[in-house]
Parts: C-alpha cells; structure tokens; sequence
C-alpha cells in the first residue's frame, strides 16, 4: 500500500493514486471521519476516464497512523502539500469535501499555487459556520457544545442518528440503502476518537473567510440546498463570493452527502472542471510557445 511520511512530524499517511500516471490530476481530501473510500463514486469512473486520481487518508483517518496531535488546520495542510511534494504533482485540481474543503484552502494559502491549478470545494464548511465577528448570523456556540457531548457520549448512535439528515433522505430521490449507510458508519467509526474530536475542532473554531479573496485560481463551489451540516447560506454561497474566480454549482434538495446521492451528476460536474484546467493549461502553453518564436 502507498505510504509517505508527514513533512511536518513523520506521521505514516496512507493515500490511494489510480488512473493513468499522465492524465489529469485530481486529489481528493475526504469529509471528517472518513477516508479515501468516501470518493469511490467520483474516483473510480474518472480513473477509467483517464484522469490521475490521488485521495488522501488524513492523519487519524482511514489507514493513515493514529496520532494523538496533528489535528490543527496547518498541520492538515502540511500533510496535504507533503502528498503534492511527495508524488511530485503538477497542474492539480484539489478536491475537498466538508472540512476537508478547509485543509485545500489552507493548503494553497500557506504553500501557494506552484502545485495547485484548480480547486473544488464539495458540500464545504469554509469559510466557517459558526457565529463569529465574520459571521454573527452562524450557529450558536452552545448548540455546537451540546452536538460535542453527544458525540463523545456515543458515536455510532451520533452516526446513526444524523443519517437521514447527512443525505436528505425526506426526498425519494435521495434514498441510499441500509446496508450503504451501515458501511459509511463502519469507515466513521474506524477514524479514533482523538482524530474525531480534533477534526471537529477545527470546524468549530474555522473562520477563513479573510483567505478565500487570496485564492488566485479557479474554483468550484458544489453544495446543496438541503445541507444540513453545512447550510448554503453559510458556507457555499459566501465562498462562492468570496473568492476571485468562482463558479457556483447548487444541487436542488441535495445535502452534505451528496457526493452518494447525486454521484453521477458531481462526477460529472467534477471532470468537467478538471478537463478545463487542462485546455486552458494546453493553451496557455501553445501561446506561450508562439511568443518565444
């Protein structure tokens, strides 16, 4: 199995890397609690595409070493970059979901876009959801205190309880089955309880909406109407405004686990995004080229 060693402390960090080592490059930062195996509906069909498709098991996560520290959102970001130095990619597109989208923002704005061409924010919690002086209309701290001892108290029934919720399944249309929800628990549940309670204090404490404007690169902002871990009006919207360049996908009665329920349609949306990156690159280099002559 693909390992490499965190920059930042030496920490083991498990990543998958499929497809074509020439094609397009995606790479794939997952939701907290979950690893790579959450990207299977967007990695596999667009590695038989032809796209180089990269997802990384964040420390404490998936197959990546437990660690007791790490867990702040430079830390994250260090890790995520140390993958980037470590496979020497180049032209990259950055997918995140939900906190993972904060650790691709991170990322850039500590380590800049020499790796980095594109990125995808996915059902995202940035620039932050909870009230603060960016945000006086965000979630109450004390309800954010009182989700934090429940799910100390018991974590497969935290899970169990917001799964309905985590992808909407009031609309027909969203229905995943049992046995799916099930598996998603079990990968939850694999992620420690130090990991866990680290990733979520990152998002309790996240407020990056001064880092968005220093994105200089394009950027996907894909969210549904119906997230309730991460309410658009909060998250999906404002960075969508926020940064430079931003397109913004909105998914009609999807919520946070929409990278299940509507699959093909954000597969879609994603290689779309990506083969763009490509021609403008291609290009960029052919007038490049036509200048130097």
């Amino acid at each position: 199995m693909p390992y490499f060693e965190s920059p930042v402390d030496g920490t083991r960090l498990h990543y998958t890397d499929h497809g074509p080592a020439t094609g397009p490059v995606a790479v794939f930062v997952a939701s907290a609690y979950l690893g790579h195996e959450m990207w299977e509906y967007q990695t596999l069909p667009l590695a038989e595409a032809g796209f180089r498709c990269v997802a990384l098991d964040r420390r404490g996560h998936g197959r990546s070493d437990d660690t007791w520290s790490g867990y702040d959102l430079d830390t994250l970001a260090d890790d995520l970059h140390g993958l980037l130095d470590h496979l020497d990619l180049d032209e990259v597109t950055l997918v995140g979901h939900s906190v993972g989208t904060a650790e691709v923002v991170r990322c850039v704005t500590r380590h800049g876009t020499a790796r980095v061409h594109r990125v995808a924010l996915v059902a995202g919690v940035c620039p932050g959801i909870v009230r603060c002086p960016n945000l006086p209309e965000g979630v109450d701290p004390e309800a954010i205190r009182a989700d934090e001892e429940l799910f100390r108290r018991d974590r497969p029934a935290y899970y169990t309880l917001l799964a309905d919720d985590f992808f909407a399944v009031q609309f027909p249309d969203n229905a995943v089955s049992p046995a799916y929800v099930g598996h998603l628990i079990d990968l939850c549940l694999a992620a420690g309880p130090r990991a866990s309670t680290g990733v979520r204090a990152v998002v309790a404490d996240l407020d990056i909406a001064d880092e968005l404007p220093g994105l200089d690169l394009p950027v996907l902002v894909v969210h549904g109407t119906h997230d309730a871990s991460a309410p658009l009006a909060l998250t999906g919207e404002r960075a969508a405004r926020l940064v430079p360049d931003g397109t913004l996908k909105v998914y009609d009665r999807a919520g946070h686990g929409l990278f299940a329920t509507h699959a093909d349609r954000l597969t879609a949306d994603l290689r779309q995004f990506i083969e763009a990156g490509a021609v403008r690159r291609t290009a960029e280099f052919a007038g490049a080229g036509a200048g130097a002559r």
